[in-house]
Formats: structure tokens, sequence, C-alpha cells
């Protein structure tokens, strides 16, 4: 945590490899996972104030093999999360093409063989997809690998020596070891090839590089103020620019998370009380998005609650009985819902099954993440109908289809 440029709390807790019992320090490489879309996003700015490209080009002006219906889209498009691109890391087979390396051209492959989702430009779907063909536009357009672009552009002359992209077949000292959390406890993290995710999520970092990144960015010495501008004001559900952009107890923030296999982490930045709280840690499934927003309510005076004073209640088993079942909550995402030895479990996408807490009779918490799920049923049935997520001040919908 930093306040208007200093370190305030700078800290390293558990242990970057718990088999070798190493410790985690503040010079300990994480994989950021989404929290990379931003830097994507700066490339992109930086190559539309150097005359390369528009934010309002059709991407088939570069990527002219791309189907017809792409056409449509824009390189705005992708950077808001409106160009109906489906999600790769929710297509049906992505448990087997997240354990096999891939160029950007061949993910772009497999991303246009299915039809867009809607209209370019009418919905927002956040997702993967936009940001993997962002980061091939930055390579056809500066002639450079991404990784390439962003060292000699943004890592270098912000002395960011400890930010790469990220590569399981490289050695990369002092790199910490990813876990996950499920039903039975932690474990090491499922296999990924990191250049599944190439511009979407695959850079590693620090919590010291990351800050020498936000206060750059927020400075004006990466890219310009108009930039900055389009960059930090949200488009469609609370989206700019590879940021999120929002209010959080009364207090005006940008951030961005980062979820990946074994790790996850948050960024966030509080323009008009000039705070920094960062995050990393090699817990997927962990509550790191809890943890950096309560610690800047202890900057804020706001009080909050521990993950483990929240209360659960008793619920009759033929209502969790009720709640199980799969719901739609996007054309290309399912939550299942399952009731297993008498606790009902949440699994969306390809991500970790998770274990639901009742909270009431209706809604339910997880201890692994800050997430709320809530279900609805039919004012004219009394049928379980849909559910709605909570997360980060937003409500998600999904219908009951089974």
């Amino acid at each position: 945590m930093a306040r208007a440029g200093k370190p305030i709390l700078q800290r390293s807790y558990g242990l970057a490899d718990a088999e070798s019992k190493t410790a985690d320090t503040i010079d300990t490489k994480f994989p950021i996972g989404s929290i990379t879309k931003q830097f994507t996003a700066a490339a992109i700015l930086l190559l539309q104030e150097r005359g390369r490209l528009s934010l309002n080009d059709p991407i088939r002006k570069y990527l002219t093999n791309a189907p017809a219906s792409w056409s449509r889209v824009t390189i705005r498009h992708l950077l808001t999360h409106t160009s109906g691109l489906p999600n790769i890391t929710a297509f049906p087979d992505y448990a087997d093409i997240r354990t096999r390396a891939a160029s950007p051209d061949e993910l772009i492959a497999r991303i246009s063989a299915k039809p867009l989702e809607y209209e370019p430009g009418t919905k927002y779907t956040y997702g993967n997809s936009d940001y993997i063909v962002l980061g091939r536009l930055i390579e056809m357009v500066s002639g450079q690998s991404y990784g390439a672009f962003l060292k000699g552009q943004i890592f270098d002359p912000l002395h960011m020596n400890a930010t790469g992209v990220d590569d399981e077949r490289i050695v990369v000292p002092r790199r910490a070891t990813g876990y996950a959390v499920d039903l039975d406890g932690i474990r090491h993290a499922d296999a990924i090839s990191m250049t599944v995710l190439f511009s979407a999520g695959n850079l590693h970092s620090t919590v010291g590089d990351l800050f020498k990144w936000e206060t750059a960015l927020f400075a004006g010495n990466v890219i310009s103020p108009a930039s900055l501008k389009m960059m930090t004001t949200p488009y469609r559900n609370g989206y700019g620019l590879g940021l999120f952009v929002g209010e959080q107890d009364g207090h005006r923030f940008v951030s961005h998370t980062g979820d990946i296999d074994g790790f996850g982490g948050m960024l966030a930045y509080y323009p008009d009380d000039k705070l920094t709280v960062i995050v990393l840690s090699n817990l997927f499934g962990g509550a790191y998005g809890l943890v950096a927003k309560d610690i800047a309510r202890t900057a804020f005076g706001v009080p909050f609650v521990l993950p483990g004073e929240r209360k659960s209640v008793v619920v009759p088993p033929s209502v969790l009985a009720d709640y199980a079942g799969v719901y739609q909550l996007t054309p290309s995402v399912r939550n299942l819902i399952s009731l297993k030895n008498g606790r009902l479990t949440s699994k969306i996408g390809n991500q970790a099954e998770l274990e639901m807490v009742p909270e009431s009779q209706t809604r339910f918490f997880f201890r692994a993440g800050e997430a709320e799920i809530e279900f609805v049923r039919d004012a004219a049935t009394g049928k379980v109908c849909g559910l709605i997520v909570h997360q980060d001040g937003a409500a998600f919908n999904g219908v009951k289809t089974g």
C-alpha cells in the first residue's frame, strides 16, 4: 500500500514454494493474469499516439484473413470487450487447449472458427479473446513480438526489471509456485501453457514493479493525458480500456484483478486519495480482491468484516436440492451448481469448483473469495428460475437451464 507515491506497507507473507519451504519476499515474481490487459491497452494507445493505428480501425485492416463478420469489429470494440468475439477460455474444449503451447495465430484461428455472439458494440462480455487479438495487432503494427514491444517501450524505460512474458518452458528466478484451493484443500495448480493466454494474461511481475507502473501511468509518464482519460473512462459495465472503473466505500478507484491457474492478484488505484493497493498471491481461488479492498479500508478508516467472522445458517436439504442445476450467465459461460454431501458448490466455466456457504436461505458466500450468489424463484410458480452473482459492486444474472 502506498499514498502519494510513497510506500506505507510493503510486506510479504507465507511461502513462494510450499515443498521447499521457500519464503515469499517482496521480490518474488508472480504471474499476474488479467492485470496484463492494462499493459496491452497502453501499448495500443501508444501506437495510436504515434499514428500507427486508430482505435476506430476495423481489425480486418490488419487481420486480412479474418472472417467477413469481423469487418464490423474495431480495435475499440476489442479494448472495451464489446466485440462479440467468443471467449476462448470459455470454450468447451478449453481444458485441452490450455495445456498445449500455441502461437497467437493459432489462437485467433480457433476464435475465428466460431461465430460472433452479438453485433459488435451492442453488448459487453468480459473475456480473453479480445485482448489476444489486440496483442497480435501490436505485433503486426510494431514489427516486434508482444513481449519485445512492452520491454522496449514500457518495462525498460520504467526500470521494471522483474517484469516480462511468462513462459512455463523457461526457468524464471524467484518465480512463485502456483497452488489452488478446492473442496479437498490446497493442491498444486493445474498445468497451463502461458502461451494460450498471450496478451490477455501472460505477464509476470512483482509488487514493486507494478507500483512503478501504476505511479508512472497516472503521472502521465507512459501515455498522454488524453489517452489516460480514455483508458480510465468507463464504456460499458464499468470497463474502460484494460481497467475497471468504479467506486469503493465512496472513493473512486480504477483496478484490475488477475486470475490464472495457481495465482491471483489485484492492482487498485484511488485517484482522489492518491492511494495504491497491490496484492499478489500464489493461491488461485483465494480472497486477494477482498484483502486488497480491506487494506484500502484501513486507510479510509472504514470498518470491515474478516471472512472468518461471517456466520453461516442451516438451509434445508430440499432447498439446496432446488438450487442445484445449470445456470447460463452468458452465451458461452455456465455456472454449474452441485449438491455434494449436503454442501452446494459452484463452478463457473473452467474455474475451480468452490464450496458455497449459506448466509441466508437464498444468499451464499465463498470462504475463498469475495463473490456472493443469490438464488431467485419465479414469483408465480415458486420454482428456482435463476441466480445473481454479486461481485465488485456489480450483479450478473444467470438463467436456470437445467
